[in-house]
């Protein structure tokens, strides 16, 4: 590599490339010319999420579903199969369900879980493309105390005035489409949702957001169970918390948040894709 300066000294080069500005490309989601194209995008990511919470150890059992809404058919959903390992799922494994519970496209069995909440959640929010939940273990340590997250943390303030607690059949398991209403609508707005005595939901525009903000709400409870075990945090105040959310808790930076982790799982896991 030669860096040279010029006579004049106003131009620098480096392997004869000048110094000077550049166009770069702006992150952010693509953009598709056909519905079938997003439709295996939305399928790879959703795939891609589920294992990398196996990696992380969120897998507990045939607990826990990622679902993304179908981009024509938006009453309908893909979700991972039941008891089917996440580490292991393949954009190949993923079922079509629609609002009633019916298997459209697939042929492995549904968790009847997954459908009675995020059915639910779907048909309540029509802002949210995606959610994600698992029994991860700091999630549903921290769900049993019944309270909100502190801004204690510059991540915690993502979730700063944007996540809820729901009591409502906090430890059941839900299995009627009644009891997953009840919690959708607890749950009308905002990122996440602390369901007691159970465990974390969050929900986004992106699978990638939806993961993201899952994955570091768990490190979140984590960090605060930890920093209340030895003493008393120092909360942030709310005009920074505010200010902190307001910039890096948005869909598009949990979209940005998340390549990191899809960048490595396609590395490492390209069966995921088959």
């Amino acid at each position: 590599m030669a860096i040279i300066e010029q006579s004049t000294g106003t131009t620098r080069s480096i392997d004869g490339i000048e110094l000077t500005p550049k166009v770069v490309a702006q992150l952010g989601p693509p953009k598709f010319a056909t519905v079938e194209q997003e439709r295996q995008h939305r399928k790879e990511k959703l795939a891609g999420a589920m294992r990398i919470f196996g990696r992380l150890g969120f897998g507990e059992g045939v607990a826990g579903h990622i679902t993304v809404r179908d981009p024509e058919y938006p009453d309908h959903f893909w979700v991972n199969p039941f008891a089917k390992s996440f580490r292991y799922m393949t954009v190949s494994d993923l079922l079509l369900v629609n609002h009633d519970g019916d298997v459209v496209y697939g042929s492995q069995p549904v968790n009847r879980a997954a459908f009675c909440i995020h059915a639910a959640i779907h048909q309540a929010r029509p802002d949210v493309v995606a959610a994600a939940h698992a029994h991860s273990p700091f999630g549903k340590s921290w769900s049993s105390l019944g309270r909100l997250l502190d801004p204690i943390t510059q991540d915690s303030c993502y979730f700063y005035e944007d996540h809820t607690v729901i009591t409502e059949q906090g430890g059941a398991v839900v299995v009627e489409i009644a009891a997953g209403r009840e919690i959708a609508s607890k749950f009308p707005t905002g990122k996440a949702a602390i369901h007691q005595n159970h465990g974390l939901f969050t929900v986004s525009d992106t699978v990638d957001a939806a993961a993201f903000w899952f994955i570091t709400m768990e490190r979140t409870c984590q960090a605060q169970l930890m920093a209340e075990a030895v003493g008393t945090p120092k909360l942030i105040p709310h005009e920074m918390a505010s200010y902190t959310r307001d910039l890096a808790g948005s869909p598009a930076v949990g979209w940005l948040q998340f390549q990191p982790l899809w960048q490595e799982i396609c590395r490492t896991d390209p069966d995921l894709f088959d």
